[in-house]
């Protein structure tokens, strides 16, 4: 990400010190150029925490289904266990 920044600013820095210019129009560029790249990466770092916030959902999803899986194989086992018992039971 820092690398990303670095060169964003150089590259930036290189197109207003190739444009040449004077004066206001110069310092009205450069602020223009700041302000263009601080939005950037305001929305790469938006968009990045969008992606973790996902992330961690579709986790907690995972981990939710897992449980649910789980609690049905022992509801399953637990009404088998019971059938085996009234089976016995029955046969006795």
């Amino acid at each position: 990400m820092k690398l990303v920044i670095k060169a964003l600013a150089i590259s930036a820095f290189a197109t207003l010190t190739a444009c040449g210019g004077g004066g206001d129009s110069e310092a009205a560029n450069i602020e223009a150029a700041a302000d263009n790249q601080a939005e950037a990466l305001e929305t790469q770092a938006d968009n990045l925490m969008e992606q973790a916030d996902n992330t961690t959902g579709a986790a907690a999803d995972s981990l939710e289904n897992q449980a649910t899986a789980l609690e049905n194989q022992a509801e399953n086992v637990s009404d088998a266990g019971e059938e085996k018992a009234e089976a016995v039971d029955d046969a006795n």
